[in-house]
Protein backbone atom coordinates (compact mmCIF):
# COMPACT_ATOMS: atom_id res chain seq x y z
CA UNK A 1 0.00 0.00 0.00
CA UNK A 2 1.95 3.39 -1.19
CA UNK A 3 0.79 6.62 -0.72
CA UNK A 4 0.95 6.57 -4.92
CA UNK A 5 -1.58 4.45 -4.77
CA UNK A 6 -3.94 6.16 -2.07
CA UNK A 7 -3.77 9.64 -4.67
CA UNK A 8 -4.92 7.37 -7.53
CA UNK A 9 -7.79 6.36 -5.46
CA UNK A 10 -8.88 9.58 -4.47
CA UNK A 11 -8.11 9.23 -0.46
CA UNK A 12 -9.59 12.89 0.73
CA UNK A 13 -6.02 13.75 2.36
CA UNK A 14 -3.17 10.89 1.56
CA UNK A 15 -0.53 12.98 3.07
CA UNK A 16 -2.35 13.66 6.87
CA UNK A 17 -1.00 11.76 9.41
CA UNK A 18 -1.29 11.85 13.38
CA UNK A 19 1.80 12.10 14.34
CA UNK A 20 2.30 11.24 18.65
CA UNK A 21 5.11 12.25 20.77
CA UNK A 22 5.67 12.42 24.67
CA UNK A 23 6.88 15.67 26.28
CA UNK A 24 9.62 15.48 29.22
CA UNK A 25 6.86 14.52 31.81
CA UNK A 26 6.38 11.28 29.41
CA UNK A 27 3.11 12.80 28.87
CA UNK A 28 1.99 11.99 24.76
CA UNK A 29 0.54 14.93 22.74
CA UNK A 30 -0.28 13.61 19.19
CA UNK A 31 -1.77 15.97 15.96
CA UNK A 32 -1.86 16.29 12.71
CA UNK A 33 1.17 16.95 10.77
CA UNK A 34 1.11 16.81 7.04
CA UNK A 35 3.93 14.01 4.79
CA UNK A 36 5.63 15.91 2.79
CA UNK A 37 8.57 13.09 1.95
CA UNK A 38 9.51 9.39 1.96
CA UNK A 39 12.42 8.35 1.69
CA UNK A 40 14.34 6.13 4.58
CA UNK A 41 11.86 7.81 6.91
CA UNK A 42 8.06 9.55 7.02
CA UNK A 43 9.44 13.59 6.46
CA UNK A 44 7.20 16.49 7.69
CA UNK A 45 8.60 20.03 8.69
CA UNK A 46 7.72 22.29 11.78
CA UNK A 47 8.56 25.20 13.85
CA UNK A 48 10.97 23.40 15.92
CA UNK A 49 9.95 25.91 18.64
CA UNK A 50 6.57 24.19 18.92
CA UNK A 51 5.24 21.97 21.52
CA UNK A 52 6.13 18.75 18.76
CA UNK A 53 9.66 19.97 17.98
CA UNK A 54 10.46 20.76 21.78
CA UNK A 55 9.31 17.02 22.33
CA UNK A 56 11.13 15.60 19.42
CA UNK A 57 14.46 17.52 20.84
CA UNK A 58 13.69 15.77 23.81
CA UNK A 59 12.69 12.55 22.88
CA UNK A 60 12.96 11.68 19.08
CA UNK A 61 10.94 8.29 19.34
CA UNK A 62 7.31 9.33 17.90
CA UNK A 63 4.58 7.27 16.37
CA UNK A 64 2.64 8.29 12.94
CA UNK A 65 -0.64 7.02 11.44
CA UNK A 66 -1.56 7.40 8.16
CA UNK A 67 -5.73 6.73 8.25
CA UNK A 68 -6.54 6.19 4.36
CA UNK A 69 -10.67 5.19 5.68
CA UNK A 70 -11.34 5.18 1.87
CA UNK A 71 -9.32 2.30 1.04
CA UNK A 72 -9.59 0.72 4.36
CA UNK A 73 -6.21 0.56 5.53
CA UNK A 74 -4.10 2.21 8.56
CA UNK A 75 -0.78 2.29 8.48
CA UNK A 76 1.26 2.90 11.77
CA UNK A 77 5.31 3.69 11.95
CA UNK A 78 6.95 3.73 14.93
CA UNK A 79 10.65 5.05 15.32
CA UNK A 80 13.03 7.81 16.09
CA UNK A 81 13.20 11.37 14.68
CA UNK A 82 15.47 13.36 13.48
CA UNK A 83 15.77 16.79 11.58
CA UNK A 84 16.77 16.91 8.08
CA UNK A 85 19.10 18.74 6.71
CA UNK A 86 19.32 22.67 6.02
CA UNK A 87 19.56 22.02 2.40
CA UNK A 88 16.71 19.96 2.72
CA UNK A 89 14.30 22.09 4.16
CA UNK A 90 15.50 25.04 2.70
CA UNK A 91 14.63 23.65 -0.75
CA UNK A 92 10.70 22.45 0.88
CA UNK A 93 10.57 25.68 2.26
CA UNK A 94 11.21 27.62 -1.03
CA UNK A 95 8.36 24.81 -2.96
CA UNK A 96 5.99 26.59 -0.56
CA UNK A 97 3.62 28.80 -1.44
CA UNK A 98 4.45 32.33 -0.07
CA UNK A 99 1.69 32.69 1.90
CA UNK A 100 2.54 29.99 3.69
CA UNK A 101 6.10 31.06 3.97
CA UNK A 102 4.58 34.19 5.78
CA UNK A 103 2.67 32.38 7.71
CA UNK A 104 4.98 30.35 8.80
CA UNK A 105 7.38 33.21 9.94
CA UNK A 106 5.06 34.73 11.41
CA UNK A 107 3.32 32.35 13.71
CA UNK A 108 4.69 31.49 17.39
CA UNK A 109 3.28 27.86 16.58
CA UNK A 110 2.26 26.56 20.06
CA UNK A 111 2.91 29.52 21.80
CA UNK A 112 -0.14 31.63 23.81
CA UNK A 113 -0.84 34.97 22.17
CA UNK A 114 -3.02 38.24 23.27
CA UNK A 115 -5.70 37.62 20.54
CA UNK A 116 -5.68 37.00 16.78
CA UNK A 117 -4.85 40.95 16.34
CA UNK A 118 -1.50 40.06 17.31
CA UNK A 119 -0.92 37.28 14.99
CA UNK A 120 -2.52 39.84 12.01
CA UNK A 121 0.25 41.95 13.21
CA UNK A 122 2.96 39.63 13.14
CA UNK A 123 2.10 38.41 9.34
CA UNK A 124 1.66 42.27 8.43
CA UNK A 125 5.44 42.58 9.50
CA UNK A 126 6.62 39.90 7.92
CA UNK A 127 4.83 40.91 4.69
CA UNK A 128 6.04 44.50 5.11
CA UNK A 129 9.59 43.14 5.51
CA UNK A 130 9.56 40.76 2.52
CA UNK A 131 7.50 42.58 0.37
CA UNK A 132 7.24 40.45 -2.77
CA UNK A 133 6.84 37.12 -0.49
CA UNK A 134 10.20 35.61 -0.80
CA UNK A 135 10.32 35.03 3.38
CA UNK A 136 13.24 33.36 4.18
CA UNK A 137 13.39 30.13 6.22
CA UNK A 138 13.49 30.82 9.52
CA UNK A 139 16.14 29.17 11.62
CA UNK A 140 13.65 27.81 13.78
CA UNK A 141 11.50 26.02 11.19
CA UNK A 142 12.72 23.15 9.07
CA UNK A 143 11.90 19.02 8.79
CA UNK A 144 12.44 15.85 10.66
CA UNK A 145 12.46 12.58 9.02
CA UNK A 146 10.72 9.53 11.13
CA UNK A 147 12.39 6.37 10.27
CA UNK A 148 10.68 3.56 10.96
CA UNK A 149 11.48 1.34 13.23
CA UNK A 150 7.82 -1.04 12.99
CA UNK A 151 5.49 -0.77 10.54
CA UNK A 152 2.29 -1.80 10.48
CA UNK A 153 -0.58 -2.00 7.65
CA UNK A 154 -3.85 -3.18 8.28
CA UNK A 155 -6.94 -3.63 6.47
CA UNK A 156 -10.57 -4.12 7.61
CA UNK A 157 -13.81 -4.88 5.70
CA UNK A 158 -17.35 -4.00 5.87
CA UNK A 159 -17.58 -7.45 8.59
CA UNK A 160 -14.96 -5.74 10.75
CA UNK A 161 -12.69 -8.55 10.20
CA UNK A 162 -9.03 -7.19 10.29
CA UNK A 163 -5.81 -8.17 8.48
CA UNK A 164 -2.12 -6.91 9.26
CA UNK A 165 1.28 -6.31 7.61
CA UNK A 166 4.00 -5.74 10.39
CA UNK A 167 7.68 -4.81 9.53
CA UNK A 168 10.42 -4.50 11.95
CA UNK A 169 14.05 -2.85 11.52
CA UNK A 170 16.70 -5.73 12.54
CA UNK A 171 17.98 -4.30 16.05
CA UNK A 172 21.75 -5.51 17.02
CA UNK A 173 21.84 -6.64 19.97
Amino acid sequence: MTRDRAVAAGVTEPNGMTLATVDADGAPSARVVLLRGLDDGLVFYTNYDSAKGRHLEGDPRAAAVLWWVDLARQIRVTGRCTRVSEAVSDAYWRSRPAGSRVSAAASPQSHVIADAAELADRVARVRAHHPGGDVPRPRHWGGYRLRPDVVVVSGWSTFAAQAALAWCRARHV
